[in-house]
């Protein structure tokens, strides 16, 4: 028996919850999320990018996140994040407002412009508290009034849950769960009152077990894992260039202190330019400065 496929990957979250024939799961989870932002519940959802099984993952142009419109013509945008990418806030400002703007068409009034809400599904933290799910809106900072409710964005942070957080009653934190990656035992209690996360689950199992399914989420795996080495490759580098940029500053303070000690004992300039090795202007500049 094949092991369980990882539901934090994006090609197997879109699987699960992009498809057509999961349109219920996707709405439950939906409904889930929005619950904490004072949404209507959602009775439909209309997918805009459904998964179609000729989606190549070779293909630049295929999209993984999940874009979905309400009835009522609200926006609704759907990543699952492993990796922090550092620029998480202003990549996030940015796919929003593609997704705001873009509802018009030319010689239409912004008055036409429907709320958009994007949801960041995190592996790792980033909100700096203790809530697993942070909301933000536009608002006024001494007044809290909402200058408008066209904006919403949602960090749901995987990181933050542990089993201790089920939920017999279902819930978000449930749905969670489940996309981190909880033991199997589990998923009795996670489903207990919610059958579309049952449904979520035995989509899950399915592919795990389907070979075309698996073959697709190794190259998807590999995908990440090179992006990952990319970013931590990145990381170190930059780590190690502010370390010498730092040690640089250091020796060059210590040049400049020293230079500053002989100044005052009115040693000779071509003395201090050999020991300190500064330039005769620089000893120059700091003679003004005593």
């Amino acid at each position: 028996m094949h092991r369980l496929l990882d539901p934090r990957n994006d090609f197997v979250f879109k699987r699960i919850f992009g498809s057509d024939e999961n349109k219920d799961v996707l709405l439950a989870f939906l409904n889930n999320t929005l619950i904490d932002s004072n949404e209507s519940p959602l009775t439909e959802i209309i997918q805009l990018n459904p998964y179609l099984d000729k989606d190549a993952l070779h293909d630049k142009q295929s999209i993984l996140d999940i874009h979905a419109k309400t009835i009522d013509g609200k926006l609704i945008n759907i990543e699952i994040q492993l990796f922090n990418r550092y620029d998480i806030d202003k990549r996030t400002l940015f796919y929003w407002s593609k997704l705001y703007s873009g509802q018009l068409t030319e010689g239409q009034s912004y008055k036409e412009l429907k709320k958009s809400i994007t949801i960041n599904i995190l592996n790792f933290n980033y909100i700096v508290n203790e809530r697993y799910h942070n909301i933000f809106h536009l608002r006024e900072d001494h007044t809290n009034i909402i200058l408008t409710r066209d904006i919403e964005i949602h960090f749901l942070e995987l990181a933050k849950l542990n089993e201790q957080n089920i939920y017999i009653n279902g819930g978000l934190v449930n749905w969670l769960l489940f996309l981190k990656g909880t033991e199997k035992e589990n998923w009795e209690v996670l489903a207990m009152n919610e059958p579309a996360l049952q449904k979520a689950m035995d989509t899950l199992e399915f592919l795990s077990q389907n070979e075309e399914a698996r073959r697709l989420y190794e190259m998807r795996q590999k995908a990440l894992h090179d992006e990952a080495s990319l970013i931590e490759g990145a990381k170190a580098e930059g780590m190690e260039k502010g370390i010498e940029k730092g040690i640089e500053i250091g020796q060059q303070h210590a040049k400049i202190a020293l230079a500053k000690k002989l100044i005052a004992k009115e040693m000779d300039i071509s003395f201090i330019i050999e020991v300190t090795g500064l330039s005769e202007e620089d000893i120059e500049n700091l003679s003004l400065i005593q």
